[in-house]
């Protein structure tokens, strides 16, 4: 089982990325898939959730208005697209996935048993 995250990259304030992380070898369209970021020298933080179905959903309030998560279940991939971006969220992206114990997006780290690689964000002032 593996979940790959793509996307990451230089840009400058206010700009724009979006993230795509790829599940292979098993599907996760029934389960909760989340992202998660670690700056340098800091802890893992929640970004966002989402549930199997994309209607419930859950952000960071660092996040809120400015980053969204979404994901298409026959591409077995979920994304993140993150706008008006600030130097602070300059980190690591890991995208996650629930195993199948919760039902509703979380921001537990814990709750999360597959994770991928993580993608690099730089995001220049």
């Amino acid at each position: 089982v593996q979940l790959q995250a793509s996307g990451g990259g230089l840009v400058q304030a206010g700009g724009s990325l979006r993230l795509s992380c790829t599940a292979s070898g098993r599907t996760f369209s029934s389960n909760v898939m989340g992202w998660f970021r670690q700056a340098t020298g800091k802890s893992r933080e929640f970004v966002a959730a989402i549930n199997w179905s994309g209607d419930r959903l859950r952000y960071a309030d660092s996040v809120k208005g400015r980053f969204t998560i979404s994901r298409d279940s026959a591409k077995n991939t979920l994304y993140l697209q993150m706008n008006s971006l600030k130097p602070e969220d300059t980190a690591v992206y890991y995208c996650a996935a629930n195993g199948g114990s919760i039902y509703l997006p979380a921001p537990d780290q814990y709750d999360y048993e597959y994770w991928g690689q993580g993608t690099q964000v730089t995001v220049s002032s």
